[in-house]
């Protein structure tokens, strides 16, 4: 009898499957009619290949900033875009961190604001020659700007200002005030002065509160998988995780090496590594995996709509899964990673204080707090020494039904009339986005640029490059995505 039950209940899920399948539809987005505009990618092509010949690397201490180099970059930008230069308000902040200020026709509203950051991060030493093209040449070879900085991200900062500056040709004018906020030193790592720290603080002592926020993040991607799902994916961070580095030092006896105990410091310093490793933070499924996943089978054939729609009753096993794979992993839990350790002077002596340097990446929920709650907690000795430093708190998500992000939907599937999924995600690194939450309630990242997923890992990488077929879009969705979420209504 127990057999019956067994197949009338998988039945009963199959025809749920089936049934939840056959409603899966992709939701109705109001698209824009784009405005008609000649964008010439090779004059943005040249135009990022000059930026990209500035050599604005930020650095942790300000005594190694070539600030020269930024004073040059922001002459080129005034000379450059001379309509931005007329008709906006620039100040220079925290030494080299340009603001703008755009005014629109209704200063009852709450202004937007558009990120960009121009530092990029040095090339790494002995490396200079594996480059195909000097890291700073800007080289242009017909089918690619190249250099540090073509994704990280002077492209972003680019596009915008080629945005702004064919918009005011035009004689557009917003309805709500604009502000351009490029930081200069993004890419030194949850620093505790930064420069898009500063511009926060000029617009909260201004009494500024922002209507949203536009910042780097995930680019178009093509997911295709045959007989599954064949879309495009405009993934928009919704938040992103925190970061801490903690020093964790043990006590020991220490001593001198010919009179060595059977266990040395370096034994507990191993055994603290174990515990950490061995001991990971909780996972959890957050609201926009379930977000990301539904949009997702939206557009997935009929089979992939069983497939990837039918999660629910898996999620367990679905997190189980994702902390099987380490960027999976990144996803569902605050991640701890042992990166440093330090044990004595010299050779011939036993440490006495021996350390690891630890860095999270704290999940929404997780507190920096909770990280240090949790190392006490599973490191089996009690007597060490816990300092952090260089860091920030995960962010709240910010909603995906605010103006910007369905802007962001409607200007991706007007583009793109086949359609194209705009789903949130978490951003695993950091950007300059999460110090604005003081300021504003939806903080968005993204980057519209359609670009092959193997060109990611050139990023903060040797041959750093970018399509210039994917620098025209870029500018008119930047151009549309003003428009949209600049306006009144």
């Amino acid at each position: 009898m127990w057999w019956k039950i067994l197949l009338a209940v998988l039945a009963l899920i199959i025809i749920a499957s089936l049934i939840r399948a056959a409603t899966l539809k992709p939701k109705k987005i109001q698209t824009v009619k784009i405005r008609d505009v000649d964008i010439d990618e090779n004059k943005v092509a040249e135009h990022l290949s000059d930026a990209i010949k500035f050599k604005t690397i930020s650095r942790v201490r300000d005594e190694g900033v070539e600030w020269e180099e930024f004073e040059k970059f922001h002459e080129y930008l005034d000379k450059t875009y001379p309509l931005i230069a007329k008709n906006t308000t620039k100040e220079v902040v925290d030494k080299a961190s340009l603001l703008y200020l755009w005014k629109g026709k209704n200063p009852d509203l709450e202004p937007m604001a558009m990120l960009a950051h121009q530092d990029v991060v040095p090339v790494s030493e002995g490396t200079e020659k594996d480059w195909k093209y000097d890291a700073f040449s800007g080289h242009i070879d017909g089918e690619f700007v190249w250099g540090r900085g073509a994704l990280d991200m002077k492209n972003h900062l680019i596009c915008v200002m080629e945005a702004v500056e064919s918009l005011m040709a035009e004689g557009f004018q917003p309805d709500r005030d604009v502000y351009l906020c490029f930081g200069h030193n993004e890419e030194t790592v949850s620093t505790v002065y930064t420069g898009a720290g500063t511009i926060v603080k000029t617009l909260k002592e201004r009494g500024v509160h922002l209507d949203s926020v536009l910042d780097e993040g995930s680019a178009l991607i093509d997911l295709n998988i045959k007989g599954v799902i064949k879309t495009k994916l405009a993934a928009v961070g919704t938040a992103e995780k925190g970061y801490v580095d903690m020093k964790i030092t043990l006590h020991d006896k220490g001593g001198h090496t010919s009179a060595a105990p059977k266990h040395s410091g370096m034994w507990k310093l191993a055994n603290a590594v174990r515990d950490l490793e061995k001991n990971q933070f909780r996972s959890h499924w957050l609201p926009f995996l379930s977000e990301l996943l539904d949009t997702l089978a939206s557009r997935a054939t009929f089979f992939g709509k069983i497939f990837i729609g039918n999660y629910p009753p898996f999620i367990p096993l679905l997190k189980f899964i994702l902390k099987l794979i380490p960027q999976g992993a990144s996803m569902c839990r605050t991640i701890t990673s042992v990166s440093m350790c330090e044990g004595s002077p010299a050779a011939n002596v036993l440490p006495q204080r021996p350390s690891i340097t630890v860095n999270f990446r704290p999940l929404p929920g997780d507190s920096i707090a909770d990280v240090e709650k949790h190392v006490r907690k599973v490191i089996r000795y009690k007597d060490i020494d816990i300092e952090h430093f260089n860091g920030k708190e995960a962010t709240p998500f910010s909603p995906t039904d605010s103006r910007a992000f369905k802007a962001i939907e409607s200007v991706e599937n007007s583009l793109h009339p086949e359609g194209v999924a705009v789903a949130p995600y978490l951003v695993m690194g950091g950007t300059d986005a999460y110090r604005y939450g003081e300021i504003c309630d939806n903080i968005l990242r993204f980057a519209p640029f359609n670009v092959p997923l193997s060109l990611f890992f050139t990023t903060h990488a040797t041959n750093e490059r970018i399509p210039i077929a994917s620098l025209a879009e870029a500018v008119v969705f930047f151009r549309e995505y003003i428009i949209k979420v600049s306006d009144k209504d």
